[in-house]
């Protein structure tokens, strides 16, 4: 019987997490959904002079937000605890001392400086200084060093790190399920840290170590940690492991196609990196769910940037994802960001919606406004208004004046609307108010009226009225935004616009 498929995305509490993080975070849910499997969340900070105090939660709230709850890890549990990677420093140091048991790791003493003056002499015979077969003979470490000598160091607690012995004689052969085969010269990597006198493993040991541990059967991962594999793949040997499948992805790249898409894409254009707002000294950063996007609109958007089920299709539900996915069909090329196409992705979900599944939303942009809630008014507003939003706050951009009374008039619209004559007319209509019912027909029918008794144009009732109720000339039908308004508010707005204009 096949093994358990088991994923995980494990990123570094070091800020807020980018869009490109969260693509990996779903692409390694829908493989684990798609197969019936698990998905973890670990956080790796094994960095501590990176770490970023809230980035943790930041993380976790974003991934719940977005649907992708982990069945196990940081927050949420599991057998495999603990999941944050700076409470299994013990776990860490009993591998690290297997490896030097079996002469398959090395204590190193070098300095900073000692380092530096290496790197220096390299550059002035032309070469690049790489720590390897080829220099750690010259360099001080327990390689170069009698094992006395080696002892002695250890025993006056000179800092050192633990370095990964390569097999320079190798030809390592990596099979990437979106990259294919591929084939290293290990002579040419470098012999890694692993572990630091401080207690703190590197990324690379404690990645192997937990994945292996927390049974990892699929490491899906961005294209930045293609040139590790080949380390990684060393490194279970190296501890008699069989290693998980690897799967590296593609870049997310800037909107004009050329680079890795960053935050500074984002500042400048307008338009999210991050899947919630990030509030830091410096200022914030915007994000989707503050910004008004609904989930499923991200993850739709996100899914697609990279992967294709090879037809036309585009709008996909979360069942759906997980159903078609598959990492046979993940490009190896870079997919370029579309702040546009994401909004088209809000506009669609935002239309598939009924006026009910809004009016939360709807109410709580209300509320940011100042503005009490009227259940039968704000359902009404939506279903007026909807097909010309993308966003739920557009609804109230454009129907604003159904909250807030206009107190002042768009001068151009009133040059335009407001004539010598419009006083008398709008008087005169008051009094056809009065006496008709307010249904958006009676009304119409009204406004048609009128306008044959008066033998005056439609536009000498309709442009004035339009600009008292709205303030603009714009927005809906005039007799559905009276009958919405009601008697009393629509005779307030056109008394007001005579005290104004008149």
């Amino acid at each position: 019987m096949a093994k358990e498929v088991r994923v995980r995305f494990a990123p570094s509490p070091t800020g807020a997490l980018h869009i490109g993080g969260v693509r990996t975070a779903l692409y390694n849910y829908l493989f684990a959904k798609h197969h019936n499997g698990k998905f973890l969340l670990r956080i790796e900070d094994t960095d501590q002079t990176r770490y970023v105090e809230g980035a943790e939660q930041y993380i976790i709230d974003s991934l719940k937000w977005l649907g992708l709850t982990p069945d196990e890890g940081v927050g949420f549990g599991g057998e495999f605890a603990p999941y944050r990677q700076s409470e299994r420093k013990e776990i860490y140091k009993k591998y690290v001392e297997e490896l030097l048991a079996n002469g398959k790791a090395y204590y190193a003493f070098d300095t900073a400086e000692e380092l530096d003056a290496a790197r220096t002499k390299a550059e002035e015979n032309k070469e690049t200084f790489i720590y390897n077969w080829s220099t750690r003979g010259q360099l001080k470490n327990s390689l170069s060093l009698s094992k006395e000598e080696t002892q002695a160091l250890l025993d006056a607690n000179t800092p050192y790190v633990v370095r990964f012995i390569i097999d320079d004689t190798r030809t390592v052969l990596l099979d990437d399920m979106i990259r294919g085969k591929i084939s290293i010269d290990a002579s040419t990597l470098d012999d890694k840290v692993l572990f630091k006198s401080d207690g703190m493993p590197t990324y690379h040991l404690a990645n192997i170590v937990d994945d292996h541990l927390m049974e990892i059967t699929h490491v899906i991962r961005g294209e930045e940690w293609l040139p590790s594999m080949a380390l990684h793949e060393l490194l279970y040997d190296a501890f008699g492991w069989e290693a998980p499948r690897f799967a590296h992805l593609p870049l997310i790249l800037k909107p004009e196609g050329k680079g890795k898409l960053s935050k500074r894409d984002g500042d400048k254009h307008g338009f999210p990196v991050f899947p919630m707002e990030w509030v830091t000294e410096e200022g914030t950063a915007k994000g989707y769910k503050q910004e008004g996007y609904f989930p499923e609109a991200v993850i739709n958007m996100l899914a697609l940037l990279g992967w294709s089920s090879g037809t036309d299709k585009e709008m996909y539900t979360m069942d759906e994802l997980i159903q078609d996915f598959s990492l046979e069909k993940v490009s190896k090329s870079g997919a370029r960001f579309s702040p546009d196409k994401a909004v088209w992705f809000n506009n669609q979900y935002l239309q598939q919606k009924s006026a009910a599944e809004l009016l939360p939303a709807f109410q709580d942009v209300l509320t940011a406004e100042g503005i009490g809630t009227n259940d039968t008014l704000d359902t009404q507003v939506i279903e007026l208004l909807k097909e010309r939003a993308n966003f739920v706050k557009d609804i109230f951009e454009q129907g604003k004046f159904f909250y807030v009374a206009p107190t002042a008039y768009d001068d151009k619209a009133a040059k335009k609307a407001f004539k010598e004559d419009s006083t008398e007319i709008l008087t005169k209509f008051i009094d056809v108010l009065n006496s008709t019912e307010f249904t958006a027909e009676a009304l119409h029918d009204a406004m048609a009226n009128f306008v044959t008794a008066q033998e005056i144009g439609f536009g000498k009732i309709g442009m004035p009225l339009r600009l008292s109720l709205v303030g603009a000339l714009q927005g809906p039908d005039v007799p559905v935004i009276m009958a919405m308004l009601g008697k009393d508010e629509t005779i307030t707005r056109i008394n007001k616009i005579i005290e104004v204009l008149g």
